[in-house]
């Protein structure tokens, strides 16, 4: 009897902590991508000019290239250099897309790769796969392997790995501040593609990225009961198991974080939970962080002009004097 006993308790509790599969509907989700964000925010913003898609002269494009196969599932990536020849290796940024964890697409973000190539970076738009396909930590363990590839062809692609940037926006800055703050570990380093190199970043770019889902200031913190897309995104209610939540959150991190950050934040403040507490914290530390927000600005504000360019130029100037 006690030994049934003890199998049923690892049963359950197994049981409580699987996460709920009832959001994975294997079928893509358009609930946010830019045409749709762009007609919601003209009415408000009349002047905005979603930037295009544009190849550029000083910029060598290779799209849809294999970072990763899983079980026959191919993880895409776009590759982004400067055309003319440079005798040294150039700095990288791997961008990751935002879409609550859910939706939106790498190729949102290919206009930001092409202008931050014609500046000199190395710039690749990431795949990964979303929460209607494989829940938490399937993403953080696709863009680790994203960053293990570029390791890996770094000469291909004449990227010095000294100094990569990752970069994201939204849900993908959530996952750039979480593969950042973890970087020089191996903490979600679970795939075996490119499994011998190393995963490791120099710096982190978060554009309207959350740093906590359990914060006081986080919208999880403050709306326990509503299941959103970081709950289909982690597979549990926010009233159920906070060490996922917590594990999920980069400031449980944040003591050992070393890399330097940039926040680049729109109007929405509930984007910005925990980065306040962060930026204190790396005060004491001496890391540094830089915040620019930007004023009266909708949510996707990075995929607009009159502010792309504007944002394009902090990033340049963060890295170059981050890289000098």
């Amino acid at each position: 009897m006690r030994k049934y006993l003890l199998l049923l308790l690892v049963f359950c509790t197994f049981k409580a902590s699987a996460q709920s599969k009832e959001w994975l509907t294997s079928e893509p989700d358009t609930s946010f991508n830019t045409n749709k964000d762009y007609r919601q925010n003209l009415k408000k913003y009349p002047f905005i000019k979603i930037v295009p898609d544009s190849s550029i002269a000083s910029v060598k494009e290779s799209r849809n290239l294999v970072y990763c196969q899983i079980a026959g599932r191919q993880l895409h990536i776009d590759a982004f250099t400067p055309s003319a020849q440079k005798k040294k290796p150039v700095p990288a940024i791997i961008i990751v897309h935002g879409g609550g964890w859910r939706s939106g697409n790498r190729a949102q973000h290919i206009p930001l790769a092409q202008h931050l190539a014609a500046l000199g970076y190395a710039s690749f738009t990431v795949e990964y796969r979303l929460s209607t396909e494989a829940l938490y930590p399937a993403a953080v363990n696709d863009i680790k392997s994203a960053i293990q590839w570029m390791h890996a062809n770094s000469r291909k692609f004449n990227i010095d790995t000294n100094k990569i940037t990752i970069l994201g926006f939204s849900a993908g800055g959530q996952l750039a501040a979480l593969v950042g703050i973890t970087s020089g570990t191996n903490k979600f380093d679970a795939l075996d593609c490119n499994k011998t190199h190393s995963s490791s970043v120099q710096a982190v770019i978060d554009i309207d990225g959350t740093l906590s889902f359990v914060s006081p200031d986080a919208w999880e913190t403050q709306n326990v009961q509503t299941v959103n897309a970081s709950a289909k995104w982690l597979g549990h209610k926010r009233t159920e198991h906070i060490d996922v939540w917590t594990e999920a959150s980069p400031l449980t991190y944040a003591e050992n974080n070393k890399l330097p950050f940039l926040f680049l934040n729109s109007a929405v403040e509930r984007m910005h939970a925990g980065r306040d507490t962060f930026t204190t914290l790396m005060d004491k530390k001496g890391v540094y962080t830089q915040v620019i927000n930007f004023k009266d600005t909708p949510h996707a504000f990075c995929l607009y002009r009159p502010w792309f360019d504007p944002l394009v130029k902090d990033i340049d100037v963060f890295l170059r004097q981050l890289f000098k």
